[in-house]
């Protein structure tokens, strides 16, 4: 009989971790907009520090210093949205150059 609950078990107890992070996701904002992620981030990076401080003093470990990174997120996607959109936008023209090209390299060998 246990060997049957433990399976279910540990399925219920994964889909309640899965759920919780995801409604925690949710609720803080990281799923809406670019400027809330980014709001957030910002919350973030001011909370996470001095909790794992607070935790190596209680452990009685160091840890390395952490990195200093510089992103924002809002230009990150813009600047990917851009870059998508310009390679989108001159991808026709560029076929047809390339396609001139061909045919005048075929034209030069056949000559």
């Amino acid at each position: 009989m246990a060997a049957k609950i433990l399976p279910v078990l540990k399925l219920a107890s994964k889909v309640t971790i899965a759920g919780g992070a995801l409604y925690v996701a949710y609720d803080s904002g990281l799923l809406g907009e670019s400027e809330q992620g980014s709001e957030v981030l910002g919350k973030a990076k001011a909370a996470i520090p001095p909790a794992v401080d607070e935790w190596v003093k209680y452990f009685g470990f160091e840890l390395p210093a952490f990195p200093k990174i510089g992103f924002s997120p809002v230009e990150a996607w813009n600047s990917g949205v851009q870059s998508s959109i310009s390679a989108l936008s001159s991808g026709p023209t560029a076929l047809g150059d390339y396609t001139n090209q061909g045919l005048q390299y075929l034209k030069d060998l056949t000559k």
